[in-house]
């Protein structure tokens, strides 16, 4: 059951509202996808589900998301479906495109959720995936992406520049109740480290609300919780180091055990097959924690120069965000910057991963480290850089 901080289930399917006090409707979900012909087949023409779900701010600036609980009705058993069948939501992004690639070397069909915009998203055609357009901030244009689909496999997090609440909440909750409504078969939700731990951090509140929406529907599951991606790391410290600008860090001892998402990929779908990961919740974390400090001294190692750091206390970011949030505008900004304090504060984002290696059947000797994966990037990144003889291109080489 869930917690107090998050009770009942994710049952909006209605258009997302930037005020959540008012009540819901109803919609009805009938057909399901014939993958055995080109036709649609009816499955109940009564089954019906109601929503209603709120965001409330807590004194401490947390957030508490409530909702009541779905009546699911008269509904059919649907159309079988293949389960190599599988939709990635979030596939542009750098984890779920590594997930587009595994599936599809792994000969799964992969249909990919993408929002309409103007630049295509045509490398995922290229791959070999199917692109379809919808947009979680719209659940109107869900049900659709999911016809003739087996498993949900769940990357999708907001842009920077939209409310947190749009896409990672009410989207992920019209997402999760058309699932269940539509008879998926898994639902794969990748979620954040310590995330039950934070609640004054709105994202990881959101998370941890998610994390519990998708065990109260009753949706066959696999929740994994993640502390860090290496590709982050290279616009974050290596690209500057190499062009000579800022490097932004903090004074604080946080340690980050940060994965290759390529090893993430790997293990996802290792565990898809794993009959006996249902309604499992798995951490993956990298071989080693790893300072801010020491990251930036293994970039300078490996690019052969200094870096130009630029030290920010956490002091200071916490007098940021109280300042941020006495403007209702910069709200958002408030909610960035207290994920912020959580990476820089004395917290260690890692987990043992001896039995999830055991119970994945993975030798931990197969997972890629942080120092070979920036050396990878760095002797890669100069060996170009020799041989155009350029000087300040090493943008254009972001892998």
């Amino acid at each position: 059951m869930a917690s107090s901080r998050c009770t009942g289930l994710p049952t909006q399917l209605t258009t997302p509202r930037r005020n959540l006090r008012k009540p819901s409707s109803s919609v009805a979900l009938s057909w399901r996808r014939n993958v055995a012909q080109d036709n649609f087949v009816q499955v109940s023409s009564s089954s019906s589900v109601t929503s209603s779900s709120s965001f409330s701010s807590q004194g401490s600036g947390s957030i508490k998301c409530t909702t009541e609980r779905t009546m699911v009705t008269n509904l059919a058993p649907g159309t079988p479906v293949r389960p190599t069948s599988i939709l990635v939501v979030g596939a542009t992004g750098t984890l779920g495109r590594q997930i587009v690639r595994r599936a599809l070397d792994e000969g799964y069909d992969v249909r990919c959720l993408v929002r309409p915009r103007p630049a295509p998203a045509d490398f995922l055609r290229d791959w070999g995936a199917t692109v379809v357009n919808a947009d979680l901030s719209k659940p109107e244009t869900i049900p659709a992406t999911l016809v003739g689909i087996h498993t949900v496999i769940d990357c999708a997090t907001g842009r920077p520049e939209e409310p947190i609440k749009t896409v990672d909440w009410e989207g992920k909750v019209a997402l999760i109740q058309c699932a269940k409504a539509m008879g998926i078969q898994k639902y794969v939700f990748f979620s954040i480290h310590n995330c039950d731990k934070h609640p004054e951090v709105p994202l990881m509140e959101i998370k941890y609300c998610t994390e519990k929406f998708i065990q109260d529907a009753g949706l066959p599951y696999i929740t994994i919780r993640l502390c860090g991606f290496m590709q982050g790391l290279i616009g974050q410290y290596a690209v500057p180091i190499l062009e000579d600008k800022a490097v932004w860090g903090t004074d604080a001892p946080t340690r980050i055990a940060y994965m290759d998402t390529q090893d993430i990929a790997r293990l996802t779908f290792i565990a898809l097959r794993n009959e006996k990961i249902n309604k499992k919740l798995l951490t993956f974390a990298g071989p080693r924690a790893w300072t801010t400090q020491e990251v930036i001294t293994l970039c300078e190692r490996l690019a052969g120069q200094d870096a130009n750091v630029t030290t920010v206390p956490v002091s200071v970011l916490k007098f940021t965000r109280q300042l941020t949030r006495l403007f209702e505008w910069t709200s958002d900004v408030a909610d960035r910057l207290g994920f912020s304090e959580v990476l820089t504060s004395d917290t260690v984002f890692s987990v043992p991963m001896s039995e999830t290696y055991s119970l994945l059947g993975v030798d931990q000797k197969d997972i890629i480290t942080l120092e070979k994966y920036l050396q990878d990037y760095f002797t890669n990144i100069l060996k170009k850089l020799k041989d155009l003889k350029a000087s300040s291109r090493q943008s254009d080489y972001y892998i």
